[in-house]
């Protein structure tokens, strides 16, 4: 889950960011309200918490240009602002939740998990996954690089889908053993080896970035960082 910290104070922006990672959450901190509004509209966000009073473009216009261009991307504004008037006019822009200053950290946690559960409760299963320039069409059982159709075995396909489900994070090959195959990791068998081998090629061989990393001793991660 990714979270952009619009928040010009840079105390109360490293308390959130630095909490929110411990939680395991990917953070983002824009410090004014026109770099804010360009990285919350950028694809692959969950949820942006918002200051009412940031330089350069206010929290309200910033909440409101962010609903125009993404509705379903939950807002969580964060204000010293705490009067009824102001909780309306934050609501009336668009925003999901109000929170007041000084909060509790355990507070903001619970605010943002709800207004999460809400959005995964309200979205759609999507028919596709993607990253960077690679789109795994969920429906037609094929993946999409650089307009390129490129045709999957169903292992194949499942083991590539397990990987963009997991983008960011190192997987064990015990880990994929047991999510793809369904199987106890077998030290004795280089199957995993083989597929992510295969795969690959089919997809990071005649492409930019490379999307399929080997972690020496730890197993792989899918990332185009």
């Amino acid at each position: 889950m990714k979270i952009i910290i619009i928040e010009d104070e840079p105390r109360v922006a490293s308390f959130i960011k630095e909490g929110l990672e411990e939680k395991g959450y990917q953070t983002e901190v824009a410090y004014d309200g026109l770099s804010g509004e360009k990285s919350a509209l950028e694809p692959g966000n969950d949820l942006v918490i918002l200051d009412l009073i940031i330089p350069g473009k206010s929290g309200i216009e910033v909440c409101k240009s962010i609903k125009s261009g993404n509705p379903d991307l939950p807002v969580l504004m964060l204000t010293a602002l705490g009067t009824t008037a102001d909780k309306v006019t934050g609501f009336d822009a668009g925003a999901d939740d109000y929170l007041v200053k000084p909060f509790d950290f355990p507070e903001l946690l619970a605010r943002i998990k709800s207004l999460l559960k809400r959005k995964t409760a309200a979205s759609p299963q999507s028919e596709s996954l993607k990253v960077a320039d690679l789109e795994l069409d969920l429906r037609r059982m094929v993946a999409i690089r650089g307009g390129r159709v490129i045709e999957l075995t169903a292992k194949e396909f499942a083991l590539l889908e397990y990987f963009m489900r997991n983008k960011g994070r190192v997987l064990s090959r015990v880990d994929i053993s047991e999510k793809v195959w369904e199987i106890t990791y077998n030290t004795g068998t280089n199957v995993v080896e083989v597929y992510v081998n295969i795969l690959r090629k089919k997809i990071d061989r005649d492409f930019e970035p490379k999307l399929i990393h080997t972690r020496i001793g730890l197993g792989y991660i899918f990332t185009d960082q």
